[in-house]
């Protein structure tokens, strides 16, 4: 008896084991990266967005009101790196759109062991392998054993290589050498057939510039569209990935600031697009059934010709001529000629090999081009990467500048203009802008979340762009990724 005893609580144990409730997931985890998106732009055109984009998802979604870059320079490359890993150029690598590696320069997802696929062109030997921390889609991957889908979208290159992470399924890209979407070997030897069918659908002709384009937009999302019903994404037994990023608004961002009718009319269509792109999701995945986030992986400044007419401090810093200085001041001093080899995003490298061939001192070159430095009235702050942590400046604006290091590919010195000032000449018809420095201008970004388990509501709490990352994963019950410094984001949701 004691023995049958036994045998049924065993047998009950284990029917209660396999009655307990799976862990809920969702069948579908969409990013949506706009580039060059102000956090501002939510509200500056909110009277002129439709009832389904951007209002929607502010209406039904979760928006953390000021979440802020934590790294200097704020980039694409490194935006987007830093979303989908939780981490800072420090840990993954990403040290800017270009940068060195080696003292050669190189693009953020340059990798010459691969080849194009889809295309001729050098702009088809592109991977993830320079990025040395895990996405959000590489512990997706490790979580269900390598079984789910992760894919990435977007015109440029590295906005849809690096959030898709090293065991993405395929990230696809534009060329314009070509006119259509291509890829790498890195992920396939061939595109699939789809792909071909739709390139057919939506080229253009060779060296068209789609990415200054609002079609640019259109064709992102028709091709996101494409890979959620031919990848059938979010209808298999795990959670499945879409990374995707809208590269043209940062595009016509450049060329014409954050003003005028140009910028109005790509977030116009950008609003346009997010409504259809929502409505195919609740089509084809279900509504509530896919948790979609939104973010940006910088913003941009004003321009300082615009700032000027309305009596706000701008301007811009020469570099160009302050490079020519430094080169002419450490020539006569050092005896090392064209010694500042580059200029990348606030950073200034030197060239070591041609240092080290004359037998100079590195320490005095660097002295001598900050002398120059100290001179330039544009310029807040020039300091010795090595030097950072004696150096007297703010220390908010410290555990940037050490967040956004990464050694042997973030050069030796890094400037600060002063607000409003950009990292070039402003001539008196320029019309432009860009992005890259600390300001709130550059580092504060949307960060919403709409739809599965998400609440509605808002806070105006501090979160950072590592926080995206730990959040989902949160969510997900899945591991962060593996250099993640974030903190998950808890929702509170509307009284």
């Amino acid at each position: 008896m004691r023995r049958l005893l036994i045998i049924l609580a065993v047998s009950f144990m284990a029917l209660g084991a396999m009655a307990q409730p799976h862990i809920d997931r969702p069948k579908l985890v969409v990013g949506v990266v706009v580039d060059q998106m102000r956090w501002d732009y939510l509200y500056y055109y909110y009277e002129d967005y439709g009832p389904d984009g951007i209002k929607r998802l502010l209406n039904e979604g979760y928006s953390c009101e000021n979440t802020m870059i934590n790294y200097i320079p704020t980039v694409t490359a490194i935006g987007h790196s830093s979303l989908y890993t939780g981490s800072v150029p420090f840990f993954h690598g990403i040290a800017g759109n270009s940068f060195m590696i080696n003292g050669k320069p190189v693009s953020s997802t340059d990798d010459k062991t691969v080849e194009g696929v889809g295309t001729y062109s050098s702009v088809g030997m592109n991977s993830p392998r320079n990025l040395r921390a895990t996405t959000i889609g590489d512990e997706l991957k490790q979580a269900f054993d390598f079984e789910c889908k992760v894919y990435g979208v977007a015109i440029k290159p590295r906005a849809s290589i690096l959030p898709a992470g090293h065991s993405a399924d395929a990230a696809y890209w534009w060329d314009s050498n070509v006119g259509h979407f291509v890829t790498s070997t890195y992920y396939m030897d061939r595109l699939p057939n789809w792909v071909e069918k739709f390139n057919h659908k939506y080229n253009t002709e060779p060296k068209y510039d789609l990415n200054t384009s609002n079609e640019g937009v259109t064709y992102t999302f028709r091709m996101a569209e494409a890979i959620l019903e031919n990848e059938k994404l979010g209808r298999g037994k795990y959670t499945d990935m879409l990374c995707v990023s809208v590269s043209s608004t940062d595009a016509i961002g450049h060329t014409y600031s954050t003003r005028g009718r140009e910028n109005y009319e790509v977030y116009m269509q950008l609003d346009k697009e997010l409504a259809h792109f929502f409505k195919e999701l609740d089509k084809q995945v279900g509504r509530g059934n896919y948790l979609l986030f939104l973010s940006a992986d910088h913003g941009a400044a004003h321009n300082p010709n615009f700032m000027k007419e309305h009596d706000q401090p701008a301007g811009g810093w020469d570099a160009r001529t302050a490079r020519t200085k430094m080169n002419d001041a450490i020539s006569s001093e050092c005896g090392v000629p064209d010694a500042i080899k580059a200029i990348y995003d606030y950073r200034i490298y030197l060239d070591h090999s041609k240092i080290d061939s004359v037998g100079a001192d590195v320490a005095q070159v660097k002295k001598v081009a900050l002398d120059v430095l100290s001179m330039e009235d544009e310029l807040v702050l020039a300091v010795d990467y090595d030097k950072i942590q004696e150096a007297s400046i703010p220390s908010v604006l410290k555990e940037r500048l050490i967040n956004g290091y990464h050694r042997g590919r973030s050069g030796d010195i890094v400037v600060m203009t002063h607000p409003g000032y950009l990292p070039f000449k402003v001539k008196s018809d320029y019309k432009g802008t860009t992005h890259g420095a600390w300001n709130p201008y550059d580092s504060h970004i949307p960060l919403v979340f709409m739809g599965w388990h998400v609440p509605h509501g808002a806070t105006t709490k501090t979160t950072r762009i590592v926080d995206l990352a730990p959040t989902v994963c949160s969510m997900l019950h899945i591991q962060m990724p593996n250099a993640c410094v974030g903190e998950a984001i808890t929702f509170d949701a509307e009284k």
